[in-house]
């Protein structure tokens, strides 16, 4: 059965104007009421859902900016929600898994999640990591109407900022937005080797060590779509852009 709550709470920290919407999708309820509380002491508004179907039908007749989503659910996975809500409208997604398995991280990234927590986390980070997801959501949509000047080409790669386009031998690559703003953090200087804090920093706006498992799993997400080869491995130090020797 649904678990359906809406607040119309505010808070100092909201968007000016218009109060960003999140549902939360989880079957626990000590935990999907922590989440919530959070959420909407940080002026967010909120509905949640506990089972797979519902989570479906909610997304389709709210339309939240944001979807925080647990991997295990009854009725069907998170991964066959975040699928199927994804195929409605695009919208930015938070996965949860019990498990800190990196099959399950790689899979959620594959079918259209930004980014990815393990159980336990803090709800100060959850927090902050939702609030980097909706900026980075507006942040893409302000690029989407600001004209910039040619294609960056970096061998068979090229990066179209305007419409945040990726293609591989003139094959179109589709990334998420979380994935595109890497790839292009890491093309701004090609060759030179970021590190895991430099990239967390400047994709997530996360200063803090302990998401630089988010990168790495972001970046092997990454290789699986423009090719390994592409992305080097400076271990110890953080990873590299490959170009063409010209």
């Amino acid at each position: 059965m649904e678990q359906t709550h809406t607040s119309q709470s505010g808070a100092a920290t909201s968007t000016p104007g218009a109060q960003r919407r999140v549902l939360v999708v989880e079957d626990d309820p000590t935990i999907v009421d922590a989440i919530a509380a959070r959420l909407r002491a940080e002026g967010f508004l909120v509905q949640t859902a506990s089972d797979g179907p519902a989570a479906v039908d909610t997304a389709e007749a709210w339309q939240p900016d944001l979807l925080i989503l647990d991997i295990m659910l009854p009725g069907f996975d998170g991964l066959e929600v975040c699928r199927r809500v994804q195929a409605q409208r695009p919208v930015p997604v938070l996965m949860l898994t019990a498990r800190d398995d990196e099959t399950d991280m790689l899979v959620g990234l594959g079918v259209g999640a930004d980014d990815y927590m393990t159980k336990p986390f803090s709800m100060r980070e959850l927090a902050a990591r939702v609030h980097v997801l909706l900026r980075r959501v507006e942040r893409a949509a302000l690029a989407a109407t600001t004209p910039r000047s040619g294609i960056l080409r970096l061998g068979e790669l090229e990066i179209d900022h305007a419409q945040r386009r990726v293609r591989v031998k003139s094959e179109d690559v589709h990334l998420t937005p979380t994935e595109f703003d890497l790839l292009v953090c890491l093309a701004n200087t090609p060759r030179a080797v970021l590190s895991r804090e430099q990239l967390l920093a400047e994709v997530w706006d996360w200063a803090d060590a302990s998401g630089t498992r988010t990168v790495d799993s972001h970046i092997k997400a990454l290789r699986r779509k423009i090719g390994a080869e592409r992305i080097r491995t400076v271990h110890g130090v953080g990873y590299a852009l490959e170009t063409p020797t010209p």
